[in-house]
């Protein structure tokens, strides 16, 4: 593939699918602790005509060929938004390199002189129960990220943004964005600062009440390290033990007509492991033929819907119809794949789910479910601020300076816990994937009803509905964008006011 006269869709998306498959076995053996450092570089190196600005050219000429709304004009976006990326990504390989690099091996020392890695700092901080050690972990982290991963952070985010804008694709990164992926930003924005407002007064009621009550402390006081240990959720650990973790969930997914571990197809890889990243992943490395479910366990709940969570992107991977077309199995609107995890960690927020597969017994289910709506409502008040903080370090209109302050602002103001300037360039997720995380929690809700009006309350052990979700959902890939779908499945566009109906009812 060395000129336009040698490109064909068919050869772009062979050779295509052969180097997602090369990436994602080297992101997901680095990521796991398998090795060290990930060589990202030689494969970009090896693939580097297919991922060149002629086959990016000739995707857009593809693009602007074909007949708006066609499948042939959905296919061409598709593989435009992906080689637009790559580019960006080759370029920033080495960084990426760097940072793989620096947090298998990144350790900090407390006070006292222990030696903490970085990976284990997350996790240590949700599971201390003095506040004094805290602090000081998160004091001994912030210290670290400020000095050395902040720098790379804050250098990739700058090259990133001057890459996609040089593309001349869109009127800079965040049109460019929102031309290539079909997202459209400017609705999510207002959606997210109306639901800031309209959540501020249940906020404002719940926030204090369980910060004081779980850790002991005033409003205003507590930090984004203690609301890592209050969302541990750790009075409730005896009823989710370890050992029951997998069994308990692979009869459930059983029972609702599903091979949970897609006849071999889906492979766990949950052991504690020396460099394993401390935040869980999916990563399908050829699909849908090999998924591996990565787990570092954390202990109690957590763990319980950790894995649920990764085990809908799992099974909705290992699921796809063989036969779609690489850009469909491999690209696409992850809104879909997130929305599909978060159905079934949502499992955890079910009375009935709850009351069958764990030992929480029905006397603490509506105990355990409020603390799960209160954690929800944070985790979105949190992303719909991350989004919009994202949106102007991406939009270039502040400096590097002001959006340290802004990112504090946002996050502060959003949550109510006291987030750290260390982080403003660390707490991003790379091209708006916060968006992703916000329309699935929009696409989940309506999943969630369509299951209940077809298959009952309890559609999770109904054994018809799990042959619908793999033909219906899992099948179909990521050919839709996320309101596509809700539109299919449910007749409705996406929207949080069911969401928001769900963690009210849950909350009172």
């Amino acid at each position: 593939m060395t000129h336009a006269g040698a490109l064909s869709l068919e050869r772009l998306r062979a050779e295509g699918e052969t180097f997602m498959e090369e990436l994602s076995r080297e992101y997901y053996e680095a990521l796991a602790g398998l090795r060290d450092e990930a060589a990202l570089r030689p494969i970009y190196a090896r693939h580097a005509a297919l991922i060149g600005p002629e086959t990016l050219a000739f995707v857009v000429e593809l693009l602007r060929d074909a007949a708006p709304e066609s499948e042939e004009g959905r296919s061409a976006r598709l593989l435009a938004e992906w080689l637009a990326e790559l580019q960006a990504s080759r370029a920033l390989a080495p960084l990426d390199e760097r940072q793989i690099a620096w947090e298998a091996q990144a350790a900090m020392r407390l006070d006292d002189g222990r030696e903490l890695s970085y990976q284990r700092a997350a996790i240590e901080m949700a599971n201390a129960t003095d506040r004094r050690e805290r602090r000081a972990i998160e004091q001994a982290r912030n210290a670290l990220v400020e000095a050395e991963l902040a720098p790379l952070r804050r250098e990739r985010l700058a090259r990133e943004r001057e890459l996609t804008e040089a593309l001349e694709l869109g009127d800079g990164y965040v049109d460019t964005f929102e031309r290539l992926s079909g997202i459209p930003l400017d609705d999510l924005r207002a959606a997210c600062e109306a639901f800031l407002r309209d959540t501020q007064g249940m906020w404002d009621e719940v926030q204090p009440a369980f910060v004081k009550r779980v850790l002991g402390l005033a409003p205003g006081e507590a930090t984004r390290a203690d609301a890592l240990a209050l969302f541990r959720g750790r009075e409730f650990d005896a009823y989710f033990p370890a050992a029951a973790l997998e069994p308990t969930v692979r009869r459930q997914v059983t029972e609702m007509g599903i091979d949970p571990l897609a006849h071999g197809r889906v492979r766990l890889d949950t052991a504690e492991r020396e460099g394993k990243r401390s935040r869980a992943f999916c990563s399908p490395v050829r699909i849908p033929q090999e998924v591996y479910l990565v787990l570092r366990p954390h202990g109690g709940q957590g763990d319980w819907t950790t894995f649920l969570h990764e085990l809908g992107h799992a099974l909705h991977f290992a699921y796809m119809r063989p036969d779609l077309p690489m850009e469909h199995r491999w690209l696409g609107d992850n809104s879909v794949t997130e929305g599909y995890a978060m159905l079934f960690d949502h499992l955890m927020q079910d009375a009935g789910w709850l009351a069958r597969y764990t030992e929480l017994g029905k006397s603490r289910v509506p105990a355990f479910l409020r603390a799960a709506a209160f954690s929800e409502l944070h985790f979105l008040r949190r992303y719909s601020a991350k989004l919009l903080y994202e949106l102007e370090l991406y939009g270039g209109g502040l400096s590097w300076d002001a959006l340290r302050e802004r990112y504090v602002e946002r996050l502060t103001g959003a949550t109510g816990f006291r987030y750290s300037p260390a982080d403003a360039f660390v707490d991003v997720d790379a091209r708006f994937y916060a968006a992703r995380y916000l329309r699935a929690w929009q696409l989940q809700s309506l999943l969630t009803e369509t299951l209940t009006e077809r298959y009952d309350e309890d559609w999770w052990r109904n054994p018809r509905a799990g042959p619908w979700i793999v033909q219906a959902l899992f099948g179909e890939g990521q050919r839709e964008l996320a309101q596509e779908q809700a539109e299919r499945v449910a007749g409705k566009g996406l929207g949080f006011e069911p969401v928001i109906r769900s963690i009210e009812r849950r909350l009172a």
